[in-house]
């Protein structure tokens, strides 16, 4: 049972850390946590196959650091979810905001897969 709760935390510290990265504008450095056939699925937008597409898309859609707003994060098995609001400016310059809910799931201690649910938000604070 301890090494399961130690695999819990050590997902979640390496999707906090990940984060940080993006925000900061390190794409490599989130990359860095990512398996190389990671597949990033916005549901009911696209799935991007493959760290080389993550890291394409990323340089378009993060041209600009997102701004995280993590409220909930809850690890089991090889999942953790994350739950929060992103502000990210639009292609006018204008901070578009959002909730939204990330389930990660993890392999060998990488992020594998990505279950993005992101709704646009007029609440700042989503």
């Amino acid at each position: 049972m301890a090494m399961g709760v130690r695999m819990l935390k050590a997902n979640k510290s390496v999707l906090e850390t990940a984060n940080k990265a993006i925000s900061a504008g390190d794409i490599e450095g989130f990359l860095s946590f990512c398996t190389h056939d990671i597949e990033w699925t916005t549901v009911g937008k696209e799935t991007i196959e493959g760290k080389d597409a993550v890291r394409q898309w990323m340089k378009k859609a993060y041209a600009q650091p997102p701004q995280f707003t993590v409220t909930d994060m809850v690890a089991e098995a090889d999942l953790v979810t994350a739950i929060g609001a992103i502000a990210i400016k639009d292609a006018h310059g204008r901070l578009a905001h959002s909730a939204y809910c990330d389930v990660w799931r993890f392999r060998d201690g990488k992020m594998a897969q990505l279950r993005a649910f992101v709704v646009e938000s007029d609440d700042q604070g989503a």
